[in-house]
C-alpha cells in the first residue's frame, strides 16, 4: 500500500507535464486522423458525446460513492458557503466575464481583430461566464478533498438557479430579446453528469460497506479510484484536444487572443470567491469546491448556445469552444493552488 501511495504522489507531483502531453498528443492525433476522429464526435445521445461522458462519469464517481445522503439535511447548517457561491455565480461572474470581454476584444485587440468579429467574441464570452459549471467541479472538489455532500448541495442549487436565471443574464447582456435556451442540452447533461453517476455512486456505496464493511471501503476502495479519476481527466484531455485539433491549428492566433481574457477571468473569479469565503470563515472543504464552481463553467450549455444563436462557425462558438480547452488546464492549476493554500 505504501508503494501505491508513493507511485501516486509522484503521478500528481508532475499532473502539470502529464496534462501538457495529453494536449499535445490530442492536437497532433486530430491533426493526422482529420475527419476520421469525426467518428468519435458524432456518437452523440441528444447533446450528449458518449465517450466523453463516460470518460466524466470515470471522474465523478469517485466523488459521488462517498456522498452520505444521511448528512445532506445538515448541510442548512452551515449556508454561508452556499450564499457565496450563488452571489458570485448570478451577481458577479457574468458580468465580469462581459467587463474582461469588452475590454479585451473591443479595446486591447482592436487593432487585431475586425469589430464585427470582437462583437461575436464578446457574445461567445459573456455566454460561457452565464453558466457555472455543473460535472467537471466534483472532479475538482475530489481533488481538494472537498465535502462531497456540500458539493452536491452546491451543484443542485446552481442547476436550479440556472432554470431561471440563465435566460435574463444572457438577455441582459447581449441585448438578445429572442433567446431561447436549449432545455434538451441543459437536462441531458444533468441526467448525464449528476444524476447517473450520483445513482451508481449511492448503490455501490450502500452495497460495499454492507459487504465489505467500512474500514474495507475507506481503506482500500477508495484509495484505488484517485488514480481511476486522474487517468480519466487525462483521457478526456486527449479526447477534447484531438476534436478540436484541426481547429486549433488552423487559428493559433486567435485561440491566444480568446484565450487571454478567458485566462484571466477564470483566476480573477477563483481570488475574489476564495478571499471573500476566507473573510467569511468558510472552512476549505466547501470554499474549494466553492470557488471551482464559479472559476469554470458549464461548457456543454454555452456551446450549444452559441451555435444556436450565432452558428456552427461563429466567433461567439469558437470563444465557447477555447473555453473548453483551458478549463482543465487552469483549474488544475487553481486545484494546485487550492491544495497548497489549505488551512
Amino acid at each position: 500500500m505504501s508503494n501505491e501511495s508513493e507511485k501516486m504522489g509522484v503521478f500528481e507531483r508532475y499532473l502539470t507535464l502529464w496534462v501538457g502531453l495529453c494536449i499535445a498528443t490530442g492536437i497532433i492525433v486530430g491533426k493526422f486522423l482529420g475527419t476520421s476522429i469525426t467518428i468519435l464526435s458524432d456518437m452523440n445521445i441528444a447533446t450528449v458525446n458518449i465517450p466523453i461522458a463516460i470518460l466524466v462519469w470515470l471522474m465523478i464517481y469517485p466523488m459521488m460513492v462517498q456522498i452520505d445522503f444521511s448528512s445532506i439535511k445538515d448541510v442548512g447548517k452551515n449556508p454561508k458557503g452556499l450564499a457565496l457561491t450563488l452571489v458570485v455565480n448570478w451577481l458577479i461572474k457574468p458580468f465580469a466575464m462581459a467587463f474582461f470581454a469588452w475590454i479585451f476584444f473591443d479595446k486591447i485587440y482592436a487593432a487585431f481583430i475586425e469589430p464585427e468579429l470582437a462583437e461575436q467574441y464578446i457574445a461567445g464570452a459573456i455566454i460561457l461566464g452565464a453558466a457555472p459549471c455543473t460535472a467537471m467541479v466534483f472532479v475538482w472538489s475530489y481533488l481538494t478533498n472537498g465535502d462531497p455532500e456540500y458539493t452536491l448541495v452546491q451543484v443542485s442549487v446552481n442547476d436550479l438557479v440556472l432554470l431561471v436565471a440563465f435566460i435574463p443574464i444572457v438577455k441582459i447582456l447581449l441585448g438578445v430579446t429572442a433567446l431561447v435556451i436549449p432545455y434538451d442540452v441543459l437536462i441531458a447533461s444533468v441526467l448525464t453528469f449528476v444524476v447517473i453517476p450520483l445513482a451508481a455512486g449511492y448503490m455501490s456505496n450502500r452495497f460495499l460497506i454492507k459487504t465489505y464493511g467500512d474500514e474495507w471501503f475507506c481503506h482500500k476502495f477508495l484509495p484505488i479510484l484517485k488514480p481511476v479519476s486522474i487517468v480519466a481527466l487525462l483521457s478526456t484531455l486527449i479526447l477534447l484536444f484531438a476534436f478540436q485539433g484541426e481547429k486549433i491549428l488552423g487559428s493559433p492566433k486567435d485561440i491566444l487572443l480568446i484565450a487571454i481574457p478567458l485566462t484571466i477571468q477564470t483566476y480573477f473569479i477563483f481570488f475574489v470567491t476564495w478571499f471573500i469565503g476566507k473573510k467569511m470563515r468558510i472552512s476549505h472543504c466547501i470554499l474549494s469546491p466553492g470557488s471551482m464552481i464559479g472559476a469554470s463553467n458549464f461548457f456543454e450549455l454555452a456551446v450549444a448556445v452559441a451555435i444556436a444563436l450565432f452558428g456552427l462557425n461563429s466567433g461567439a462558438a469558437l470563444v465557447t469552444v477555447v473555453g473548453v480547452l483551458i478549463e482543465v488546464p487552469v483549474m488544475l492549476s487553481l486545484v494546485k493552488l487550492s491544495n497548497r493554500w489549505k488551512y
